[in-house]
């Protein structure tokens, strides 16, 4: 028989108590966290699996882009925009765009 697998880094999609689906338990508790401050007004236009482009097509080179999808965005009361990746190993794919959104968009991302 087949056994359902775990992402590879051993990750078990959870479902949140808003039915929706995150990718590990660490990600669902965030989220779950993010709600609760979201209904009570601390923080404002929670968004999840944002992306954003870090190297655009080069068509001309045959080359894909690179885009990082951050796990959560929202701003605070202040307006300031978090963007946050409920991180349970950093990759060294990871840590290169963690770096590329800081150079292109000034954005240090949080790690929860």
């Amino acid at each position: 028989m087949f056994r359902r697998r775990n992402g590879k880094y051993n990750a078990k999609k959870t479902e949140c108590s808003d039915g929706t689906i995150c990718d590990s338990k660490r990600e669902a508790a965030r989220y779950e966290q993010l709600l609760i401050l979201q209904r009570i007004g601390d923080i404002r236009d929670l968004q999840r699996q944002v992306s954003f482009e870090l190297v655009p097509d080069m068509k001309h080179f045959k080359i894909r882009g690179t885009t990082y999808r951050a796990d959560f965005t929202y701003v605070d009361p202040d307006g300031i925009r978090h963007v946050e990746d409920a991180k349970g190993m950093k990759t060294p794919e990871y840590k290169i765009k963690r770096k590329l959104m800081a150079w292109k968009y000034g954005i240090l991302v949080e790690e929860v």
